[in-house]
């Protein structure tokens, strides 16, 4: 009897954590945005200046100290992120970085949804001075399909 109780809690638990993945993954919303042509462009332009990483390669450097900062907006970083990411918002992180790293060589992951924004907001914290900066390949979405550890 004990022990059907706690398969069952655990059970459910599983449940209820997947089912929040799913949800702040956005897989209830149309999964795939569709990005503007000129916005894809832009950021087209920078790939070749930034360095990508994987989620793999994210959670490796971040078991040795490296810094992940998740870059989306503050509701999304609500709804979930990332265990251990620092939240500094696109529309403010070329503002405030400084005061949260003002060590320029600090090596600093970024992530977003799905790498956009993060790809953008690496290439202009290179062009400020920072010179370890990674954007996560796949973002948010792709930190959820890892299945890689949330808060």
């Amino acid at each position: 009897m004990c022990l059907l109780f706690v398969f069952s809690v655990v059970s459910n638990f599983n449940v209820v954590e997947n089912a929040r993945r799913e949800i702040t993954c956005g897989r209830f919303r149309k999964k795939n945005m569709d990005h503007l042509k000129e916005f894809e462009e832009l950021v087209s332009v920078i790939m070749p200046e930034i360095t990508e990483i994987t989620v793999e390669e994210t959670l490796a450097k971040q078991a040795s100290g490296t810094i992940l900062v998740d870059v989306r907006e503050d509701n999304e970083w609500e709804a979930g992120h990332a265990k251990d990411a620092v939240h500094i918002g696109r529309g403010v992180i070329e503002r405030d970085i400084i005061h949260q790293f003002p060590k320029k060589g600090t090596e600093i992951i970024l992530y977003c949804g799905g790498g956009y924004r993060s790809a953008l907001a690496a290439d202009n914290l290179q062009k400020m001075g920072y010179r370890n900066i990674l954007s996560m390949k796949g973002g948010w979405t792709a930190w959820n399909e890892k299945n890689a550890p949330i808060e």
